[in-house]
């Protein structure tokens, strides 16, 4: 039976349907706007494609490849920063907010960029990174000047301990004390991250409204939206306090101590109201530390942000309460229900991205399955999760291809400022030279940072240059060029997914459903819209996995693998199914 919206609000206002009903959320997703019907690319540029030989990769490099974005069904695309950078943290250490680095071109560089991609039906993303700015922003250079300066208080400034010491013994993420003293101004100041990313002081509303006008500039472009960083740190504790010391160097992670302070959310409902209320625009924030039980007061009508990336299923390999970590043993039941708790949060009052890799994360094929398993029958398993779940799908810069993670086998090899932290770290933790640098392997951010594999040409098509990192030596077989003439490729997998879900309105609109949560083989989960369901089985393991006929028994309509055997996914087998008989 179809009921009309009119009859359907009705019935909800008269309490005869259940607000959290199927139907109800069904009716709901009939009103979605752009950003929730499309893909979303994110580009690390500095490795995506270089046209003038620098080793850099650029923002024209972006313009020439934006029908290879297109064709995988991206309809917006998230940069990381391009902005004025020291590049101490490769673009997070921002000097200009308002402005373009120029070893990624110009202004009108990006305005030819926004104006292509809008030929297309691609809208551009910005990346804001408001809770700490380069030491070499002007704001900061003002601010150590002296403690009666205009600016003083735009940075958070605290006296030495009695005895010398810095105010606290909280560690850095990046390692190392949170505190680094400026003899200029003969107090420490506050930095989360690198000592070059001094912590903007959120509690001074001229800093706020600052931060709030440069974000306005990029909406004067005419940008589609922001994905926002680290904006879990933003507000402090009013006393700062030394924490319990969790390592060797004596000190206290500081994620633990100033991660969602209660109050952050009144900082960010006042930047919701002055900035973005009013855009045809979405946001994400990046929100590492907020559980899938908070997502309400984070997103929907109620909430700050449209989506936020929370990091609940992206943890599990790390053996919680060690500061340095092994990969583990994980159970796939888990990883599907940290993925459902997310779902079910957000189901009648927000929405999700949907994401595997980003620029800060190892490659999905290395994180997400077991050692030894063929690369890309696994890019295939993820991406078929990816773009049948319910929520935006977010593909990383070679994802598509089905990029892989790198080994260097020297430390030195290695860009990331964290990598190197962590090396360090692990040094001082009791790891051999070996082991660190296995550690390094695993978890290294420039494991998604090798440059874009192109071709099977010179440094994979990214560059006639010196690339600024090197190339993953696997790029003669992973590559653009080739998979693009093989329809059996990853990145041809990733053309059919993205027509696969334009196609049907289940994938887009549709409720979703965990089906066999206890399954330590398959992730399967339905998609249900008017009286119609597609269902998604993957099989994360390198063994044969026997399927229901709960599942088989509907109309197999798309598939990674070639496979008479109807009840058993091989290997890291991929398909959906058109329900039938409901």
């Amino acid at each position: 039976m179809k009921i009309s919206s009119k009859l359907l609000s009705a019935m909800l206002a008269a309490g005869l349907l259940c607000a959290a009903s199927p139907m109800a959320a069904q009716a709901a997703d009939n009103d979605l706007k752009w950003w929730q019907k499309t893909c979303v690319y994110q580009i690390y540029p500095k490795s995506f494609a270089d046209t003038t030989g620098s080793g850099v990769g650029d923002l024209r490099g972006i313009i020439e490849h934006l029908d290879h974005i297109k064709s995988i069904g991206c309809g917006a695309i998230w940069l990381t920063p391009v902005y004025p950078s020291p590049m101490v943290d490769n673009g997070y250490d921002i000097a200009n907010y308002t402005d373009i680095d120029p070893s990624y071109g110009t202004m009108a560089d990006f305005e030819n960029l926004a104006a292509e991609a809008k030929k297309r039906d691609i809208r551009l993303v910005m990346d804001l990174v408001f809770n700490h700015s380069s030491d070499k922003h002007e704001w900061f250079k003002e601010s150590q000047k002296s403690r009666t300066n205009p600016k003083a208080d735009w940075y958070i400034w605290r006296d030495a301990k009695e005895n010398g010491e810095p105010p606290t013994n909280w560690r850095s993420i990046f390692g190392g004390s949170a505190w680094s003293y400026s003899k200029e101004r003969g107090q420490y100041y506050l930095h989360t991250f690198a000592k070059e990313q001094p912590d903007l002081n959120w509690e001074n509303p001229e800093v706020r409204h600052a931060l709030y006008e440069a974000a306005r500039f990029w909406l004067d472009k005419g940008v589609g939206g922001f994905r926002i960083d680290a904006i879990t740190y933003i507000k402090k504790p009013a006393e700062f306090v030394d924490g319990k010391p969790d390592g060797e160097d004596g000190l206290s992670g500081i994620h633990g101590l100033t991660a969602n302070t209660p109050g952050i959310l009144d900082f960010l409902h006042e930047f919701k109201q002055e900035v973005f209320a009013n855009g045809d625009i979405f946001t994400v924030g990046e929100a590492n530390g907020v559980s899938p039980s908070d997502l309400p007061k984070w997103v929907g009508k109620d909430g700050v942000f449209d989506m936020v990336f929370e990091f609940s299923h992206m943890n599990l390999p790390l053996k919680k309460g060690e500061v340095w970590c092994r990969p583990t043993e994980w159970k796939l039941s888990e990883l599907k229900a940290a993925i459902t708790s997310s779902q079910k949060a957000t189901q009648d009052n927000g929405w999700c991205p949907v994401f595997f890799e980003n620029h800060d994360q190892p490659r999905a094929v290395n994180h997400f399955f077991p050692a030894g398993a063929d690369t890309k029958k696994a890019a295939k398993a993820i991406a078929a999760v990816l773009y049948t779940m319910r929520g935006t799908p977010f593909v990383y810069e070679g994802q598509e291809l089905g990029m892989t993670n790198v080994a260097f086998p020297s430390i030195d090899d290695y860009n990331d400022i964290s990598s190197h932290g962590q090396y360090k770290n692990a040094l001082t933790e009791g790891f051999s030279p070996q082991k660190a640098l296995d550690f390094v392997h695993f978890f290294s951010r420039d494991n998604a940072r090798t440059p874009m594999q192109w071709t099977n040409g010179a440094n994979a098509g990214f560059t006639t240059g010196k690339p600024w990192l090197p190339v993953n030596p696997n790029y003669p077989n992973v590559n653009a060029a080739l998979e693009s003439a093989d329809k059996n490729s990853v990145l041809s997998f990733y053309r059919d997914l993205g027509k696969l879900r334009r196609q049907r309105k289940e994938l887009v609109f549709g409720s979703y459903e965990e089906l066999l949560p206890a399954d330590e083989q398959i992730f399967a989960f339905a998609r249900r819209y008017q009286n119609k369901a597609l269902v998604t089985a993957v099989n994360f393991s390198l063994q044969p996995a026997p399927l229901p006929k709960s599942i088989y028994g509907g109309k197999l309509i798309f598939a990674s693998q070639k496979n008479s055997d109807q009840d058993t996914l091989l290997p890291l087998e991929a398909r959906v199914y058109e329900e039938t008989g409901r």
